[in-house]
C-alpha cells in the first residue's frame, strides 16, 4: 500500500511517500480503507523525535497520523458492530497516513451520512481534544468562557462545545482576519494584543469563569489573571508554563463514546468542521509545513484516494 512515513527524525522534509505492507485485520479487529486523514501537531512532534509519556513505540520507518476516516473492508472474527462497507471515522496513535489502517472497533464510529470525508478525517483529534479540555474545566450554564486561539481547529471546536453546553458568553481570541469566522461560531472575537485582560473585562464585567488556551502568549496571561479558580484554566499549548502558573495537567483518553457524541452533534447541525486545506498523500510534508506555521483557521487534512 502507499503510505507517508519518515525513516529518520527531523523536519517536514523527512516525510516521504513509500510502499508499505498492507495490514490485515485479525480477530477482534477491522481494517479501514482510508479516505482522509487529519494532520495534527502531535504528528509533527513524533516526526521530530518526541515520544509521548504513555510509552508509544516508534519504529522506523514510521507512518504518522492518529485520526482517519474511511470504509471498512475487512472484519475480523468476533466483530459485530461493523460490516464490510461501513463508513466510519476513528482514531489511532500512529499509522493513519496510509491507504489502510487496522484498529479495534472501540476506535471507530459510524460516519454521519452528510459528513464529507475531509470533515470526517479532521474531527477525531481536535474534536475530542476540545471535549476533554472543556469537560476538565467544567463548563456550566451561564458561564463566561475564554478560548485563546479560537480560529484554529482545536479552538473552534472548543467555542462550539462551550456554547452547546450552556456558556452564556464565549470570548475568542484570534487574528483580525479571522474575527468574522469566530463570530460565526458564536463567540465574541478579540485580537491578541497587549491589554487583552482589560478588553475582556469590558465585555465581561461579571468575570470569566473558565478558560481554555491553545495559543499561549497574552491570551494565556489574561486567562490566569481573570479566572479565579486555576482548576478551571487549561492549556494545550504552553506545557512548559503549567507548573509556573499553578495550573493542572489535563489528560484524557479518546473514546468511541466521546467521538459518537461529536458525530451526533454534527448530524444535528450543531457542530461545524472548518477545513483549511486538503493535500494529497504525497504532499504530507507540505501539510506539516503549513500546520507548523500556527496561522490560519480550521483543519488540515490529507486526502487518500
Amino acid at each position: 500500500m502507499k503510505a507517508a512515513a519518515f525513516a529518520t527524525f527531523g523536519g517536514p522534509d523527512v516525510i516521504r511517500l513509500i510502499e508499505a505492507p498492507e495490514p490485515q485485520a485479525g480477530p477482534g479487529q477491522v481494517r479501514v480503507r482510508v479516505k482522509a486523514a487529519g494532520v495534527q501537531h502531535y504528528d509533527c512532534a513524533v516526526r521530530g523525535g518526541w515520544t509521548p509519556a504513555y510509552g508509544l513505540t516508534v519504529r522506523l520507518p514510521q507512518i504518522p497520523g492518529n485520526e482517519f476516516a474511511g470504509i471498512v473492508d475487512q472484519v475480523g472474527e468476533g466483530v459485530t458492530a461493523f460490516a464490510v462497507g461501513s463508513e466510519v471515522l476513528g482514531f489511532n496513535l500512529l499509522n493513519s497516513y496510509a491507504e489502510y489502517v487496522v484498529v479495534h472497533p472501540d476506535q471507530i464510529v459510524h460516519k454521519p451520512a452528510a459528513m464529507t470525508w475531509e470533515e470526517a478525517g479532521g474531527l477525531t483529534g481536535n474534536g475530542q481534544g476540545a471535549h476533554i479540555a472543556l469537560k476538565a474545566i467544567g463548563i456550566e450554564p451561564g458561564d463566561t468562557v475564554l478560548i485563546n486561539g479560537a480560529a484554529g481547529s482545536l479552538g473552534s471546536f472548543a467555542v462550539q462545545l462551550a456554547k452547546e453546553w450552556g456558556a452564556k458568553t464565549v470570548i475568542g481570541t484570534a487574528s483580525l482576519r479571522n474575527h468574522d469566522y469566530v463570530r460565526s461560531l458564536g463567540a465574541v472575537p478579540l485580537t491578541y494584543e497587549e491589554g487583552l485582560a482589560a478588553r475582556i473585562r469590558a465585555i465581561a464585567p461579571d468575570g470569566v469563569q473558565a478558560a481554555f488556551d491553545t495559543a499561549g502568549g497574552e491570551g494565556l496571561q489574561a486567562a490566569v489573571e481573570l479566572v479565579l479558580d486555576r482548576n478551571r484554566v487549561c492549556t494545550f499549548f504552553a506545557y512548559d508554563r503549567i507548573e509556573e502558573l499553578g495550573l493542572r495537567i489535563v489528560r484524557g483518553e479518546r473514546s468511541a463514546a466521546r467521538l459518537a457524541e461529536l458525530a451526533d452533534l454534527y448530524a444535528q447541525g450543531k457542530l461545524h468542521i472548518e477545513i483549511r486545506e486538503v493535500f494529497p498523500l504525497d504532499r504530507s510534508a507540505d501539510a506539516h509545513r503549513l500546520i507548523e506555521t500556527r496561522h490560519g483557521r480550521g483543519k488540515i487534512v490529507l486526502k487518500i484516494d
